[in-house]
């Protein structure tokens, strides 16, 4: 006999983990323009870095063509004022005001979707992720603090660096926000000549390195990766950022037959889903 009566299956709350590559990061504004030319449904998002940034314009309303207008003017000087330090060469007290432009939000509690934001606490190595409640600008600074370049964040007694120094793509905090299907968004680094001729260069490709390390745990928590071909991009291309945004579309709409099939099959069990008894 067959079964015939079919039955519900969870919806798919899909769960966007958006990860950094500072210039580079506004080939996010593809891969949410691709979602919003499909119509795909996004439950919750987290960023760390540039990511951060998009995410919580993302979640506060901003469509891809808000974010894109912002994020193309955007220049280095807009979030880092030079400065003498102990603990690194720019401040970050400028992203203040160039966060107040992009963001029509300011705190987690008013965001129209589910945001974790994520920095790492330089003094347990540990993820700090930040969510729910509170402010949305300190965390987005904490995340964006790329250790040598950025002072770090002084917040709650705790020092707080870039995110991507404990988790490279926030995958895992999703699930905690109810996320069943997660996508994570990575930016490959930009190819690096072995024998760096700069102190920054050093430090960019001591990150390679680590993050090489931290893949294999973020991909654990992903069920789709998408990468968009922005490896040949240097960090600060702010000049690219047409290229990036149709590279980041592209890779979108390449992984859309998977995205869309969790979407038309997770509704209902069909009897072509289930085994049939004899």
């Amino acid at each position: 006999m067959f079964i015939t009566n079919p039955l519900k299956r969870p919806a798919a709350k899909i769960g966007l983990a958006l990860g950094g590559g500072f210039a580079r990061g506004i080939a996010h504004v593809g891969v949410l323009r691709a979602f919003e030319r499909r119509g795909i449904p996004v439950h919750a998002v987290a960023g760390i870095s540039a990511g951060a940034m998009v995410a919580a314009a993302f979640a506060c309303g901003c469509d891809s063509y808000d974010i894109e207008k912002v994020g193309r003017s955007m220049r280095f000087r807009d979030v880092a004022r030079w400065t003498i330090s102990r603990l690194g060469f720019a401040g970050s007290d400028r992203m203040i005001t160039f966060l107040k432009r992009l963001l029509k939000e300011d705190r987690f509690e008013k965001m129209k979707m589910p945001l974790a934001i994520v920095a790492t606490d330089l003094g347990t190595g540990e993820p700090v992720v930040f969510r729910d409640s509170g402010d949305v600008v300190v965390p987005i600074r904490a995340s964006c603090s790329y250790p040598g370049l950025f002072t770090p964040i002084k917040y709650d007694g705790h020092c707080l660096v870039d995110g991507a120094i404990s988790m490279e793509v926030p995958a895992a905090p999703l699930r905690h926000m109810g996320a069943n299907r997660v996508i994570s968004v990575h930016l490959p680094n930009p190819v690096m000549c072995p024998d760096p001729s700069s102190m920054f260069a050093v430090v960019n490709r001591s990150f390679q390195v680590m993050s090489s390390r931290l893949e294999r745990e973020w991909r654990r928590h992903s069920d789709l990766v998408i990468s968009p071909a922005v490896s040949d991009l240097a960090w600060d291309s702010f000049d690219s950022a047409t290229k990036m945004i149709e590279l980041g579309e592209k890779a979108a709409m390449d992984a859309m037959p998977t995205i869309e099939r969790w979407l038309d099959r997770n509704n209902v069990i069909t009897t072509e889903d289930l085994p049939r008894a004899v």
